[in-house]
């Protein structure tokens, strides 16, 4: 619907028009605006954020990885590659500080993840329901949107 959309509009005279190929999930979760009264359904990726995400890079040493998350008082930093896409999790409880070891020869390899559209009622009953306080959300093909907090969650679907 959206490039004949467009199209129509170009065919009526409008000259600033734009295929939005990624669909109005994507745009939601972007925090892009959205009009109408239908209903809203909550979802992660509203409140994913990179915000206060500690994330290290592959080359990393674990020494300088684990200098950062006490600095910062993290329990963990996301292991990404140079595109941004989430290879793993570093857990402050398995470094040794003094290592020079690289981050990705001791990571935990595929931390669970959500899609930003994961619905946020389920989603915070099941972190409620294994005491998870917050979820990484990745795009499609892994790539880090952020993380949503459970108490960013509960308040958007006590919003809902």
């Amino acid at each position: 619907m959206s490039p004949r959309a467009a199209w129509q509009l170009e065919t009526m005279g409008f000259t600033e028009v734009y295929d939005f190929v990624d669909g109005k999930i994507a745009w939601m979760v972007n925090g892009l605006g959205v009009e109408g009264k239908g209903p809203h359904f909550s979802m992660a990726g509203e409140v994913a954020s990179k915000e206060g995400v500690h994330a290290c890079v592959v080359g990393t040493t674990v020494q300088a990885s684990a200098r950062e998350m006490e600095a910062r008082d993290d329990s963990f930093c996301l292991v990404l590659n140079n595109e941004g896409i989430v290879l793993g999790r570093l857990r402050k409880k398995h470094l040794d500080p003094g290592s020079n070891a690289l981050v990705e020869t001791v990571m935990e390899t595929g931390p669970t993840t959500v899609r930003p559209i994961e619905p946020a009622k389920p989603l915070l009953e099941r972190m409620d329901k294994h005491n998870v306080p917050a979820m990484v959300v990745t795009t499609k093909k892994g790539k880090l949107v952020g993380v949503a907090r459970r108490k960013d969650l509960r308040g958007l679907v006590e919003e809902s």
